[in-house]
């Protein structure tokens, strides 16, 4: 009788196996798949338009449904039996695919358009968290590149961040060590347009000092629920040197951040940031990533990400010992508070990046990434790939 039951439970389980859509093309995408494959509940992960990691790996493949068309997108959904859609990239958060999506019916993951703001535009990510008490930089934004440079010189305090206030692939933002630097930089965001119509508004940020973390959550709206603290790194090369990329490297957990330090974070950011934005009438489902910097005064949040940060999705996600389906169906259903993600005790994982020479700038694309194989003894290796925007592949560590 009792193997009878398990023999119908599993038949049940696969009879109720669910086919789910990762957006995306990144390491990041293909991590976030990996983790939902090793889910019970599903039979199969479509990663669109996904990279070479993600094509015909086990329970993984990919799809060449136009992602950016959101009438076409909806119908392979329906045609398909998409069960969930999962949004790994920040640009189609700000278009508003989660609103059409979940107009037409289908369960996804990621806030809308609204709440997005918190990272399309800096601007009003800056504003934002004025109104409603949460720690950053002083700060100004600017249209025009000479009074952004004559606030750079007049200004009381060091002023030598400069961000275009758009969407740039989490490369618009300079960090000059002096004036003259910190008005270049902006006169290149703004009139050589680095970044394109990002670059049309600029915000001027104060320079803080201390280290860099990475404070995550899964929300349902009301309910947040702290990932283990991340740090990546940057800077292109070692010692801190060299442009800012969108990452070079992550690891989890960090410890620089006490868990006192992290509840702090949880109750005066992360809490504050999601109540917030339901008072201003946009519930906040998804993953809340606040770029903290751990200054003499305190965490003060250098800037919102409405998704998974890429690296640090990738040593993240290895130490998720909750089923990650499960996780984000209660956090869609608002259930969060009674389905709390379980974390991994006594782990750590850490990835590092490969990238074709040139990056961040200039870079030759399509290339065949060889070489010696990169490994450490004893730890289980994961690669996540991408192909799509530059030859970078992730390669985790976890132990």
């Amino acid at each position: 009788m009792q193997r009878f039951g398990l023999i119908t439970s599993d038949l049940l389980q696969a009879e109720m196996a669910e086919t789910v859509l990762v957006i995306g093309s990144g390491a990041r995408e293909h991590a976030l798949a990996w983790k939902l494959a090793q889910s019970a509940h599903i039979k199969h992960v479509l990663v669109a338009p996904g990279n070479a990691g993600t094509a015909s790996n086990g329970k993984i493949s990919n799809s060449d449904v136009p992602t950016n068309d959101h009438n076409q997108l909806i119908s392979f959904c329906k045609s398909n039996d998409i069960s969930l859609v999962v949004v790994g990239p920040e640009a189609p958060l700000a278009a508003g695919l989660v609103d059409d999506l979940t107009a037409a019916g289908l369960r996804c993951f990621g806030p809308k358009a609204k709440a997005a703001q918190l990272e399309a535009s800096k601007s009003f990510s800056k504003d934002f968290m004025i109104r409603h008490g949460i720690p950053t930089a002083k700060y100004k934004s600017f249209t025009n590149p000479k009074e952004a440079c004559d606030f750079i010189n007049s200004a009381d305090f060091p002023a030598l961040v400069v961000k275009a206030s758009g969407l740039a692939a989490g490369k618009g933002v300079i960090v000059a060590s002096n004036k003259e630097e910190a008005c270049k930089a902006v006169n290149e965001i703004m009139q050589d347009k680095a970044f394109g119509e990002a670059g049309d508004t600029v915000v001027v940020e104060e320079l803080l000092e201390g280290e860099e973390v990475s404070c995550l959550c899964f929300t349902d709206g009301y309910t947040v629920a702290p990932m283990p603290p991340a740090q990546d790194h940057k800077r292109l090369m070692d010692g801190d040197q060299g442009p800012n990329t969108g990452g070079m490297g992550a690891y989890c957990p960090a410890p620089q951040i006490s868990k006192d330090l992290r509840d702090q974070i949880r109750d005066t950011v992360l809490q504050r940031t999601v109540d917030g934005i339901r008072e201003e009438g946009a519930l906040y489902i998804g993953v809340l990533y606040a770029g903290l910097m751990l200054t003499k005064d305190g965490p003060k949040v250098l800037e919102f990400n409405c998704r998974f940060g890429d690296p640090e999705c990738q040593v993240i996600l290895p130490l998720l010992q909750s089923d990650l389906y499960e996780v984000i169906q209660a956090t869609i259903a608002g259930g969060l508070a009674g389905s709390m993600p379980v974390w991994l005790e006594d782990h750590a994982a850490v990835t590092v990046v490969m990238a074709s020479g040139g990056y961040p700038g200039s870079y030759n694309k399509g290339l065949e990434i060889t070489g010696k194989k990169i490994y450490v003894d004893l730890l289980p290796t994961q690669v996540f790939s991408v192909i799509a925007d530059a030859n970078i592949i992730s390669r985790a560590f976890q132990g």
